[in-house]
């Protein structure tokens, strides 16, 4: 890039002319997320018209080549369309396990084909994606995973069942990882491979969560059929297209730990308990919680900045996803723990008008889940303690 500085104008300036005042609130609902898909609605029509903008734009992945739908950018170039994105508080304007999970598995193991059938529609949101990896019996252990795909001329035979497959009732796609090689051990024999969630065979269950809402789904497959030119990478090589997409799940699911376009915890805290002659919050004990808080969150910022920067030079290491999904997951439940200290007695209502339908407590408990989804914590510390500090006996 030959002048950053007029490039960072430019989309300074693009941004404020074709980003809509809706689109730079903070979100409010679950409605406010864009997933798209084959029968994608918009919550409203500020919400479609930044949509579109940003794909037209090819913003929606600013990072991808634009034979594939992206904006064709360098790494400097993303870095900072989203930092002017952050300045006005503008709403990522698709969301997608497409784009964070399976685009850079697609990338750097797919076939030209598969790259030209299927990155085009993630970047314009006509497909929505689900993965299919943790089983009832291979959660933490993913590689004892036994759902199978048995050979059948040009096809595979895919029965088993998954668990925890988010959103997979409301998902076109799947991702998933089957068993091709019973006989191998347990980390080979395994194949990625994707198909359609409306193919015979494939059926879905909600799974319900104490917080009284969910994401998540049983997935169950009865004898579908499956083309072979669907695997990605190798037959019986899954695994380590599932290991770098582990990488990509880990470090999205860690960004739950930035504020985004939130509000400052100080301000919804003074919300509630008020603020002092001095115009700080009225709460000393809190006040000291937010402010270490916002110091750690600012880390995990510049952690993640720092992630980008390495990548960008070729210095990626594997498994600083696991150190940043482990920071980030954790600091979104100590997120959660202040506001419920800042509602008070209020934070606990549950179902009333007062409280958009107990949204606090109800995300509260929501984040309980956040340290054991894509990788307990226990797991990833595991992962830092072996791969990252080395240390006897990890």
């Amino acid at each position: 890039m030959s002048d950053p500085e007029k490039f960072r104008r430019e989309t300074r300036a693009w941004l404020e002319t074709n980003c809509p005042p809706e689109m730079r609130r903070p979100m409010s609902s679950e409605e406010d997320t864009f997933w798209g898909g084959r029968n994608t609605t918009f919550s409203s029509e500020p919400q479609r018209v930044w949509f579109e903008r940003m794909r037209d734009k090819g913003w929606t992945v600013p990072h991808w080549p634009k034979e594939y739908g992206g904006g064709g950018l360098d790494p400097e170039q993303t870095k900072i369309v989203r930092q002017e994105m952050a300045a006005i508080g503008a709403r990522q304007p698709l969301t997608s396990f497409g784009i964070s999970m399976l685009g850079p598995a697609l990338l750097k193991y797919g076939t030209e084909a598969q790259k030209r059938e299927h990155l085009p529609k993630i970047a314009a949101g006509l497909i929505r994606w689900c993965q299919g990896c943790s089983e009832p019996n291979a959660g933490s252990d993913l590689a004892s995973l036994q759902t199978r795909a048995e050979s059948d001329g040009e096809d595979f035979i895919i029965n088993g069942q998954k668990i925890w497959t988010s959103y997979a009732n409301y998902a076109d796609w799947i991702f998933c990882l089957v068993r091709t090689d019973a006989s191998a051990r347990k980390h080979d024999g395994i194949s990625f491979i994707l198909f359609d969630m409306a193919s015979k065979g494939v059926s879905t269950k909600p799974i319900l969560l104490i917080s009284g809402r969910s994401p998540f789904c049983e997935t169950f497959f009865d004898n579908v059929r499956v083309p072979k030119s669907n695997v990605v990478g190798t037959v019986n090589r899954g695994w380590d297209v599932a290991k770098y997409l582990l990488q990509h799940e880990r470090a999205m699911i860690s960004g739950m730990g930035e504020r985004g376009v939130g509000r400052p915890l100080g301000q919804v805290a003074a919300d509630s308990l008020g603020i002092d002659e001095q115009g700080r919050l009225e709460d000393p004990i809190l006040r000291g919680q937010i402010a270490s808080f916002e110091i750690d969150e600012a880390a995990l910022a510049c952690a993640a900045e720092r992630a980008v920067d390495l990548a960008k030079a070729g210095q990626a290491y594997p498994a600083f996803s696991s150190a940043m999904k482990y920071y980030g997951t954790e600091l979104n439940k100590r997120r959660y723990e202040i506001l419920m200290s800042a509602g008070g007695i209020d934070a606990l209502e549950w179902e009333s008008e007062r409280s958009k339908g107990g949204a606090r407590p109800r995300a509260w408990l929501r984040t309980k889940a956040n340290s054991i989804e894509g990788g307990t914590s226990e797991v990833m510390l595991g992962i830092v303690a072996k791969r990252i500090l080395d240390l006897p006996g990890a």
